[in-house]
């Protein structure tokens, strides 16, 4: 397995790009009202309409947010993927199209002007929205940059790169990687794209995730292979423990790289699931690095739990408490605070057997020992606390399991991000 660059564009088939039409405030209007913009306004800028678009009928798999109250764009992804292909997405931020007025025929009318730009239909597409939620959809301003933006797409990495740029909302980096593998003498590639940075704790954070590749594989097996994968990775994730609206996760597989059909859990199989958890676990951390106003990425390794149900939960509930947060944001070796987050998870545990180490680039440092403080250097720990990533090692010495989960750190402006986020 290779690492490549290229984003969603890197299979083979595949298109991509973004635009900025006018849902982001900024551009002469409100985020609401249409405006009637010149072709530079359309380039240039935070753009805020992505579409992504295969040259052959892919087979498509996708999960959905948990979160009872789900926007429209979920509800209407769900039933055109009922038949288990797609052709492309369409996604816009600035806006979540959720609670909001007439926002399931908003959410048709951007599926029937991608399908109208492109040839295909409107069931053909995936849609997607991120942003505020409550707020009439600008959806006179997508219906005029859809067609501008099937012109500028592209099978380049600036394809991948416009649309990465197009789904972010308070995100400070594109989220976008690719792997290659060969499967049956072929290369295979997956290529994907995210976003997500605040309302981050998925269940199944905002989250946006597109995934593409050229594997020749059935519905079935991908939908097999991404139900198994987002629970280990994208459900691993906590920034502030809320779920969002519109968390989404979709794959589009086209079969251009003409490998034995995968129909099976053979050993084809194993080597498309490998890679594709490779994809969306370097994008969970992405998306946990980058929580809103972080300073650095935090990562629980439970080790020798009795389960990895137990580890995974023992894990979350270290990552997801404010105050480890807190005392991570302060390079602080409050251990205690790790103990205290465990014992409330509701995971089967001995405290009394459990070890505690901090570790980072800089090295580790152990500071519990069955369940008992150890004395420690307190400024070395600050050091290997003042990375940018940090790792949490809890060992409850109870089994062979073990899970990692990924946060962040609790700063000041997360706060500030979403004091006046709407306004």
């Amino acid at each position: 397995m290779k690492t490549i660059t290229g984003g969603v564009t890197a299979p083979k088939g595949f298109l991509a790009g973004g635009v900025r039409c006018g849902v982001k405030k900024g551009r002469g209007g409100d985020g609401n009202q249409p405006v009637v913009p010149s072709m530079q306004d359309y380039l240039s800028g935070k753009k805020d309409l992505a579409m992504i678009l295969s040259q052959q009928e892919c087979t498509a798999a996708a999960t959905y947010t948990l979160n009872r109250v789900k926007a429209a764009p979920i509800y209407v992804t769900m039933d055109h993927l009922e038949d288990g292909v797609a052709w492309g997405v369409i996604a816009n931020s600035g806006n979540a199209n959720a609670c909001a007025p007439e926002s399931h025929e908003n959410a048709e009318r951007m599926c029937e002007e991608a399908a109208a730009a492109t040839g295909r239909k409107a069931t053909d597409f995936v849609v997607a929205s991120t942003g505020v939620i409550g707020q009439r959809l600008n959806i006179a301003a997508i219906e005029a940059g859809i067609p501008v933006l099937k012109e500028q797409l592209s099978d380049g990495a600036d394809g991948s790169d416009g649309a990465a740029g197009a789904i972010m909302t308070t995100d400070t980096v594109k989220k976008e990687t690719a792997v290659t593998v060969t499967i049956g003498g072929r290369t295979v590639t997956i290529g994907a794209i995210a976003k997500g940075s605040g309302m981050i704790h998925p269940n199944m954070g905002t989250m946006l995730c597109f995934i593409t590749t050229d594997c020749a594989i059935t519905h079935e097996m991908l939908q097999d292979a991404l139900h198994d994968i987002v629970p280990r990775t994208f459900n691993r994730v906590t920034v502030d423990g809320d779920t969002s609206t519109n968390d989404m996760c979709v794959v589009l597989a086209n079969g251009m790289a003409e490998n034995p059909l995968i129909e099976w859990k053979d050993d084809n199989y194993t080597l498309f699931h490998q890679a594709l958890h490779t994809v969306c676990e370097q994008l969970a951390r992405a998306i946990a690095g980058d929580g809103e106003g972080a300073g650095r990425l935090v990562t629980c390794h439970v080790r020798n739990a009795r389960s990895e149900e137990t580890a995974e939960r023992l894990a979350k509930a270290v990552v997801g408490s404010s105050l480890v947060k807190a005392a991570m944001f302060g390079a602080d070796a409050n251990w205690g605070r790790v103990l205290c987050a465990m014992g409330y998870s509701k995971a089967p545990f001995r405290p009394e057997y459990v070890t505690v180490k901090f570790c980072s680039p800089l090295g580790e440092i152990a500071v519990c020992e069955k369940g008992e403080g150890l004395d420690f250097d307190e400024e070395r720990a600050k050091a290997i606390l003042s990375q940018d990533e940090v790792v949490i090692d809890v060992d409850v010495n109870e089994g062979e399991a073990e899970a990692a989960c990924w946060g962040c750190d609790l700063t000041y402006d997360y706060v500030k991000i979403n004091g006046d986020y709407r306004t």
